[in-house]
């Protein structure tokens, strides 16, 4: 089971940052699309629009990152955060669906919940 951990945390941690990279793209696009429209009132609502789905984007994201690096290193926390996070990865259909159902599904098997609560005493 040890490698489904790792699998998760690879997954989490790469669609965490996909989202990352997607806050970005939108940031540039929306202010490179205010820029070009000349009009000042556009520029000042794409510039806000920008901001705060980059925002919205990178918090969303940061659970999924932190979570992840936490599975690495065996930490308890971070297999409740993952599985927290991979309920809501459910609503994302349909690349959400499946990392959210594979991860709910390995970090819930009995030997899984075992290594934490050893690596947790260790």
């Amino acid at each position: 089971m040890e490698r489904h951990i790792n699998i998760v945390a690879a997954i989490q941690i790469g669609f965490s940052i996909f989202g990352v990279v997607i806050a970005a793209l939108i940031y540039f696009v929306l202010n490179i699309a205010g820029n070009l429209s000349g009009d000042q009132e556009a520029n000042f609502i794409l510039n806000i629009i920008a901001n705060s789905l980059t925002v919205f984007f990178i918090v969303l994201s940061l659970p999924g990152i932190l979570g992840g690096i936490g599975l690495l290193k065996r930490k308890e926390w971070a297999r409740i955060l993952v599985l927290i996070v991979s309920v809501l990865q459910l609503f994302n259909f349909p690349l959400g669906t499946a990392v959210g159902a594979y991860s709910i599904w390995a970090l819930v098997q009995p030997e899984v919940v075992a290594e934490f609560n050893n690596a947790k005493t260790n």
